[in-house]
């Protein structure tokens, strides 16, 4: 029995046209690549973080249907980052004047931007340092806030552009600020 990391990371150099065949050729597991051109493989997540997570993108399309200032992605949605690297948050945001800047062509495939917010959600099998590198590397290619939510020390780290990462113990909500006007997450259901 041959037992691999998870995530599993490869270094591989694939063409976008490749990395997107690929991750359309095997749509059961999620795909991304760092700038440096490191392929990374996760697997599906368990129970609780997928409700955690599907949790965390109804609360955000509810506030964007009232407020219809952006457009929301879950984290199946891929974004081909201005300073490289293809990543796909667990929930994401994009204001719709940049949305409706991209072509039609743009909008099918992997988006060429950087989400206004982003969401990352820590699952058990997520090393907490990966995951605050992937959140720098949102904020250093132009995402305005950040959220990484871990249910496990019951933390909510707060990105933001030009500033030091907020860390907030046990909060109950946490605010969309300035990016997401009026929008407040309620943690009771994914603490």
């Amino acid at each position: 029995m041959v037992y691999l990391p998870s995530p599993l990371e490869l270094e591989l150099k694939l063409t976008d046209e490749q990395f997107w065949k690929l991750c359309h050729e095997h749509r059961d597991l999620r795909f991304e690549r760092t700038a440096t051109g490191l392929l990374i493989i996760m697997p599906p997540t368990g129970g609780k973080t997928g409700d955690r997570n599907s949790e965390i993108n109804f609360q955000l399309r509810a506030w964007n249907r009232q407020n219809k200032l952006g457009k929301v992605f879950d984290s199946s949605t891929g974004f081909k980052l201005p300073l490289g690297g293809d990543r796909s948050p667990d929930a994401s945001w994009v204001k719709m004047e940049r949305w409706n800047a991209l072509t039609k062509e743009q909008q099918e495939k992997f988006l060429p931007i950087c989400p206004d917010f982003v969401v990352e959600l820590r699952s058990p099998s997520d090393g907490l340092k990966k995951l605050q590198e992937k959140m720098v590397e949102y904020r250093e290619n132009g995402a305005r806030l950040g959220w990484l939510i871990d249910p496990q020390r019951k933390v909510v780290e707060i990105y933001r552009r030009d500033r030091k990462v907020e860390v907030v113990q046990s909060p109950t909500t946490v605010s969309g600020e300035d990016v997401l006007p009026g929008f407040l997450l309620n943690l009771n259901e994914i603490f």
